[in-house]
């Protein structure tokens, strides 16, 4: 494994753990600041907000990664994680959450950018093996932060946000130092039209076979949505959990998730081929999520982990399949298109789970997890019909 290759997982490792610290105690700040009985419509708005802004300048920041290198653009990514969670540690009021959370969503680039930092220093058969690996750091960072997370708020409920804060402080200094760039940036100059936020959306609306595999992308992104906006208050709900037993169940999903994602792909994808093993990973997680939804016992959760970590497949080798479509030069582009419908998912998904399990809370609230495998069914008749591959 290259240097750029461990300074680039470390980097993503260190993002999911700030990102994993706050999911465990967000319920809990949100009550504290808004005196709401019911955070949940909270939660789906802090986290469609994030998500509207990130739809809008993901694209950009991508386009932006093909023309002045990934390296710039992830660093203003990384630092405006920072401050995001500098403005969450001390803010007082909504409106700050709120802004803390727009400027995370502004700068937003870091897996889209790794992921096209990836793609240009790895050759096509070794892609999904790395996209495994990327998405096995960002699950080791899950596994530490939400139970970091989780104890660190049963102590104070802000701490979590300035250790956020520290972590991706260090994660800047480990990038501005090792990081070295991994193409050569064109000398086209950057224009208002090149920054235009529409113009790469258009690009890949053009281009016909990439319609599907963003669709299927948007879907997919939809279903993880319900794990952060649902998961803290169903397990308090259903389970009498505190904040510890949330972020050890988070701890324990991101364990079989990274373990799956570390070592599955390559070997699945050679074996199965690409769809088949992005289908594989569908059944994995709807066969858990089915069991979840009718879960009374919490020791059932952590029992049926394993079964999750087949979902691990999916996604990387998803993420194989499309890079196919796109040549090299607009890799950003592309992996910014991507972040996009990510993004497009992040604002629907949070809202529409949120106000879901609002609905059923009183009476069952694991009948959300049967919504998130309804999501998955259609992405998986899409899967089954797509053709990709040039």
């Amino acid at each position: 494994m290259t240097k750029s290759l461990i300074v680039i997982f470390s980097a993503i490792m260190l993002d999911a753990v700030g990102i994993g610290l706050i999911f465990p105690i967000l319920p809990a700040l949100l009550a504290e600041v808004t005196h709401a009985g019911n955070v949940a419509p909270y939660i789906g708005i802090m986290t469609a907000l994030y998500a509207a802004v990130q739809f809008v300048f993901a694209p950009v920041l991508g386009s932006l990664s093909d023309r002045i290198g990934r390296r710039p653009v992830l660093l203003i990514s990384l630092a405006g994680a920072a401050i995001n969670y500098l403005f969450l540690a001390f803010a007082g009021s909504l409106w700050m959450l709120l802004v803390g959370r727009a400027i995370a969503g502004l700068t937003s680039a870091n897996l889209s950018v790794a992921t096209a930092y990836i793609t240009d220093i790895s050759p096509q058969d070794q892609r999904a093996r790395r996209f495994g690996l990327m998405n096995a750091m960002f699950g080791v960072g899950f596994i530490v932060g939400p139970v970091l997370g989780g104890t660190l708020g049963d102590h104070w409920l802000r701490l979590p946000f300035i250790a956020a804060a520290v972590l991706n402080g260090v994660n800047l200094l480990i990038a501005l130092i090792m990081l070295p760039e991994s193409r050569t940036p064109s000398h086209e100059p950057v224009s208002l039209k090149a920054l235009n936020p529409l113009k790469p959306l258009g690009w890949a609306f053009q281009v016909k076979s990439l319609w599907p595999l963003i669709l299927i992308f948007l879907l997919f992104s939809a279903t993880g949505e319900a794990y952060g906006t649902c998961w803290a208050l169903w397990g308090s709900d259903t389970f009498g959990w505190n904040g510890m037993m949330i972020g050890l169940s988070l701890g324990a999903f991101g364990v079989c998730q990274t373990l799956a994602q570390a070592f599955l792909p390559g070997p699945a994808v050679k074996l199965l081929g690409e769809r088949a093993a992005i289908l594989v990973g569908v059944a994995g997680s709807c066969l858990a999520l089915t069991v979840m939804a009718f879960a009374t016992e919490g020791w059932v959760i952590f029992a049926i982990m394993p079964v999750f970590a087949l979902g691990g497949l999916g996604v990387p080798a998803l993420q194989a399949m499309a890079t196919r479509e796109v040549d090299d030069s607009q890799q950003g582009q592309f992996q910014g298109v991507l972040a996009s419908a990510l993004s497009l998912a992040s604002i629907i998904a949070p809202l529409g789970f949120s106000s879901f399990y609002a609905l059923v809370r009183g009476s069952w609230p694991g009948a959300v997890w049967l919504s998130v495998v309804a999501v998955y069914a259609v992405g998986a008749v899409m899967v089954w019909r797509v053709k990709a591959g040039r």
